[in-house]
């Protein structure tokens, strides 16, 4: 080949050499930004798959709880009853005699308490003693007005000051009784039974179960509403059973006629028992519910309604 045509070849290949690598350059780039995307577009792909297929153990954290103290709460135990017993012996007692059983009992609750010196045609002793009232004056510090009564119906009052232990299991006198004037008489509220119930079906009614509860006269459950269930006195204390006067709460207990099934009435029956020991005044308070045109006795209640209770 002459030299000049080799010349002219290599002129004419050399923009082609420079093309094909200029091409593959641009390749390059190409699938440089594919890699890129395709790791990118991986990325959240791929962290999806290892969440879901990751499984994820939760350790429930077990608080610590503070180790709760154990606390005892005293009980404030009201001793009444001690500072009765106290009285009631150390009434019975007498400092002329101090190895008596009485002197000796109550020198063993109060040791710092003199005993009395009564003279010897003196009435000290009492038929009953009785706790009246109670207060609590300091932590452990009790006042009790204990009252004694003799057999000429006279009744003195003594306040005897008493220390009770934390625990409410021990006590002690800490001093002398004193003579006090007793709890006056309270005001009594007036009564909710103020409507007269006369003679008839619900007097009856009452009067025949009150004389088969306290003389055994018949037998109770004939006179009691379905599912009462009530056990007579036993053994019956009485001989005969007489109505004095029946009062109401509801004004349904003042009809002439049993009203409809399922009407109630509440009920306060004054008595009169008799036995041979004499006549006793005595008062029930009782429940009763119309059904098929008699009363029926549902309760027998204990207390007294008054104004201001449930109705």
């Amino acid at each position: 080949m002459s030299p000049g045509k080799q010349a002219s070849e290599r002129e004419a290949a050399a923009p082609m050499a420079a093309g094909a690598r200029l091409e593959a350059m641009r390749r390059r780039v190409r699938l440089s930004r594919l890699a890129v995307w395709t790791v990118i577009a991986a990325g959240p792909i791929a962290l999806g798959l290892t969440i879901t297929s990751t499984p994820t153990t939760v350790e429930a954290a077990t608080p610590s709880k503070p180790t709760a103290a154990v606390r005892t709460t005293a009980v404030a135990a009201d001793p009444v009853g001690y500072a009765q017993l106290f009285v009631h012996a150390w009434l019975r007692s007498s400092a002329d005699d101090a190895s008596s059983a009485q002197a000796r009992l109550a020198h063993s609750m109060a040791p710092d308490v003199e005993l009395p010196d009564p003279a010897a045609d003196a009435q000290s002793t009492p038929q009953s003693v009785t706790a009246v009232r109670s207060a609590q004056r300091a932590d452990g510090a009790w006042s009790v007005t204990v009252a004694a009564q003799y057999s000429d119906g006279a009744v003195r009052y003594y306040a005897v000051p008493v220390a009770a232990g934390r625990a409410g299991a021990s006590f002690a006198v800490t001093g002398a009784p004193g003579v006090v004037a007793g709890p006056v008489r309270a005001e009594v509220p007036k009564s909710s039974y103020g409507v007269s119930v006369p003679e008839g079906d619900l007097s009856a009614a009452v009067g025949e179960f009150l004389a088969a509860y306290l003389t055994g006269a018949g037998e109770v459950h004939r006179y009691l509403a379905p599912g009462v269930s009530l056990s007579p006195v036993s053994p019956a204390p009485y001989t005969s059973v007489t109505v004095q006067q029946v009062s109401a709460v509801e004004e349904a207990a003042a009809s002439e006629q049993v009203p409809a099934d399922g009407t109630k009435v509440r009920v306060l029956a004054q008595v009169e028992a008799r036995d041979t020991g004499g006549r006793w005044p005595l008062a029930y308070e009782l429940a009763l519910t119309a059904r098929s045109g008699r009363w029926e006795v549902s309760a027998l209640e204990s207390g007294t309604a008054l104004d201001g209770g449930a109705r």
